[in-house]
């Protein structure tokens, strides 16, 4: 689905086919300078904790071969195919909204112009999805701190200690979820409102450069 198909009318200060060529990958909502460097921080951490996955998978294997062909299973590398499985998940969870690849079931969204989506991302993100990851925040920093001060470790036997480091990637996850909604937030006001300024994105042998 194109801009050019939504056919929505001109705006004074980004107008829809103007957005063609401010488009950010499929999400059809133009870029900033702050949204995309904000972008930028949020997917290489994204993309660097997928790499987490292929160290999850080696210490799976690694267990089942050694449960049933040695017959050695082991509690310590349960809880850490767990704790990378974990940890890898939460630290995605900004890449997904970044990229626009979460789940969607408003069946409504996708039948509006851009101007229509733009605020219905813009009343979903101000009145619900920022507040929700405001109070995640301010209660898992100090679940992750309480975690820390405790000293808590499993209450498996042979089980991992500094279970802190796991409560803090959850509050973690939420931050970058956070910075997540805002640079979203800024893009569908730079469509609505022309501010912050919408900049072109570079595509193909393009330079980026300031939209006007």
């Amino acid at each position: 689905m194109t801009v050019s198909d939504k056919g929505s009318s001109p705006d004074v200060h980004v107008s829809v086919s103007d957005a063609d060529q401010l488009i950010h990958h499929h999400t059809e909502f133009p870029t900033t300078s702050l949204s995309q460097f904000m972008d930028g921080v949020i997917s290489a951490i994204g993309k660097s904790a997928s790499w987490l996955w292929i160290a999850v998978t080696g210490v799976i294997i690694y267990a089942v071969v050694g449960r049933y062909a040695f017959g050695a299973g082991s509690v310590t590398l349960e809880e850490v195919q767990w704790h990378l499985a974990g940890a890898g998940w939460l630290l995605g969870l900004g890449y997904t909204l970044v990229t626009d690849d979460h789940v969607r079931v408003d069946v409504i969204h996708e039948r509006l112009s851009l101007k229509g989506q733009a605020w219905i991302e813009l009343i979903g993100l101000l009145l619900l999805l920022l507040p929700f990851l405001g109070l995640a925040v301010y209660e898992m920093i100090p679940y992750a701190f309480s975690s820390w001060e405790q000293g808590e470790t499993s209450q498996a036997p042979a089980g991992l200690p500094y279970r802190w480091i796991l409560k803090s990637i959850l509050a973690l996850s939420f931050v970058l979820l956070i910075l997540a909604a805002l640079s979203r937030l800024l893009k569908v006001t730079a469509l609505l409102f022309g501010f912050p300024k919408p900049i072109r994105i570079e595509s193909g042998d393009n330079k980026k450069e300031d939209a006007s």
